[in-house]
């Protein structure tokens, strides 16, 4: 029955991943891959938030597969960050790959570990 939440999840997150990708790319007018940053940091946080619930026993496994499994799994997207750090390096622009990996991996981060803390201060 897990796989069941997982395949929900996976239905949200990947239609959200795209109309999100689109929507903030279409605004930013830039070469650099803000939709796929937004969608990667926002899925951390998420992340971060459902591990800090569990950790609480707030969220059990059902939750888990259904939103970070499914959805954040969905949601986040690895490869299309590693494509895109490529197309910048491959067109030359060097600075901008290594500020889209830097950046993207430090504000990811910080997103999980603010979501974990906020679940610890609203779940003690």
């Amino acid at each position: 029955m897990t796989w069941l939440y997982v395949v929900v999840g996976a239905m949200a997150g990947a239609p959200l991943r795209y109309l999100t990708d689109r929507a903030v790319q279409s605004r930013t007018r830039s070469d650099l891959p803000w939709g796929t940053f937004t969608v990667n940091v926002a899925g951390s946080l998420v992340l971060g938030l459902l591990t800090g619930a569990a950790a609480a026993g707030v969220a059990g496994p059902g939750a888990q597969a259904l939103l970070g499994t499914g959805l954040c799994g969905a949601l986040t997207t690895y490869s299309t960050f590693s494509y895109e750090t490529l197309r910048l390096a491959g067109s030359g622009a060097l600075g901008y790959a290594a500020a889209n990996v830097l950046v993207s991996t430090a504000a990811g981060l910080g997103a999980a570990f603010a979501g974990a803390a906020l679940a610890g201060a609203v779940w003690p």
